[in-house]
């Protein structure tokens, strides 16, 4: 077996990006000629022994290689093991001195995956630290609350360039933080009577989980210090004996969460994860598919049925134009003044795009309106909502009669539960 590989930078972050997200084994070939590498695309990933051994034999046994040729040799491992042995046969060590364009490459990653510069700073504070892996923290307001992100970033085995592979979301179910305040546990010094223990959290849930843990008496709070702070719940003798009323649903349920997996700046961006996670629907049109076709859908988390084991929703698609809704048809069905406008059409389409609920004026026979719209793919509708958070009826909005509206509706609702079968992914 050779693994001495030209591609072994490559085949060490397929590796190590397989174990992230719960791959723990790999089956390859090795070619019929010798000294053949190990190249990426021979390499195949399964989360269990018996899945990874049962395809092994069915590559071993069922070789279609014709007689007068040598069949390949195949071959399976733990991932943790290859990792190990790989970099041996490479002679793969760690660089001394941080790689700068390891720095520039993920802060333009970060730049297409639409965090700010904050972010990119305290990258780029963690990196020169040295830390094998770390995490940052970020939170946007969205329509319907604060939402938290945490970015994972990790090390390579193979030398102290970091990458990016996935990040949190976090819709928060309760009251967000002000500006510049943090979520505080505070805890008595058991080695200075009279002192206490600060410890700071960007994240309720992160807050929550070690302020649950602990064991003697702790207080958890909300604030820019010790000194200014709004108590939130406090704990004696490792029982908790209040909590602040409006904090009680937070404490007991932080929030839904999902994570994004991206690789070198691709994947849905923060603004797309955040509209995802509040139940929006979002077009990309740079999806592929297995086999390397590209493809556009709108994407939307189905957040009705069950997590998979991953703990992450499964993303409900409808693919474009195969499935039928059609953005710019859509909007044309109502009386919407900014579709009257060339290039303010253009920038309302691409903000439904990205999922956000613009504001938008609609006409009600002669009166405006100003109300926030979002998409429906799902039966290529629209949906309206007034200020206050509660929706308005579209049919009033509608150009043609309601009755035909009402046909074409129910005729889209028929193709919705027809198309939508086997797109969760």
């Amino acid at each position: 077996m050779n693994l001495k590989t030209p591609y072994a930078s490559s085949v060490i972050s397929m590796l190590e990006e397989a174990q992230d997200v719960g791959f723990n084994y790999v089956v390859w070939s090795e070619g019929t000629m010798p000294g053949w590498p190990v190249i990426p695309s021979d390499l195949s990933f399964f989360d269990t022994y018996g899945a990874a051994q049962e395809h092994w034999q069915d590559l071993t046994i069922f070789d279609d290689t014709p007689v007068w040729e040598e069949a390949p040799v195949y071959y399976f491992r733990s991932v943790e093991v290859m990792l190990e042995d790989i970099k041996k046969a490479n002679g793969l060590t760690k660089e001394q001195d941080m790689n700068y364009n390891n720095l520039e490459n993920l802060k333009d990653e970060l730049s297409k995956l639409g965090f700010g510069k904050k972010v990119a700073e305290d990258m780029q504070k963690q990196m020169e630290k040295g830390a094998g892996s770390f995490e940052l923290h970020d939170r946007v307001m969205g329509s319907k609350g604060q939402v938290d992100l945490t970015l994972h970033f990790r090390q390579s085995g193979q030398s102290e360039n970091y990458y990016l592979n996935k990040y949190d979301v976090r819709l928060l179910n309760g009251k967000p933080l002000a500006e510049g305040e943090k979520y505080l546990v505070i805890r008595p010094n058991e080695k200075e009577p009279g002192k206490n223990d600060v410890k700071s959290f960007d994240q309720v849930e992160q807050a929550i989980s070690f302020f649950k843990v602990q064991h003697g008496d702790a207080l958890l709070a909300a604030g820019k210090d010790a000194g200014h702070k709004t108590d939130l719940a406090r704990m004696e003798q490792g029982n908790v004996n209040y909590l602040e009323k409006d904090f009680a649903r937070t404490y007991k349920n932080p929030g839904i969460g999902q994570t994004f997996f991206v690789e070198r700046g691709k994947g849905f961006t923060a603004e797309q994860a955040v509209n995802l996670i509040q139940g929006r629907a979002v077009f990309r049109d740079d999806l592929i598919k297995l086999g390397g076709e590209p493809y556009a859908a709108w994407n939307k988390l189905d957040m009705d049925n069950q997590k998979d084991r991953y703990h992450n929703f499964q993303m409900l698609q409808y693919h474009v134009p195969t499935y039928g809704f059609i953005l710019k048809d859509t909007l044309d069905k109502f009386q919407i003044k900014e579709m009257g406008d060339e290039q303010k059409a253009g920038k309302l389409m691409r903000e439904l795009e990205k999922g956000n609920r613009p504001l938008v004026t609609v006409l009600k026979g002669d009166q405006e309106q100003k109300l926030f719209m979002e998409t429906s793919p799902r039966y290529s509708q629209l949906n309206f909502f007034r200020e206050d958070g509660k929706p308005e009826k579209r049919e009033q909005f509608l150009k043609e009669p309601l009755q035909e509206q009402k046909l074409e509706l129910n005729k889209g609702k028929g193709q919705a539960k027809e198309q939508e079968q086997g797109m969760a992914v």
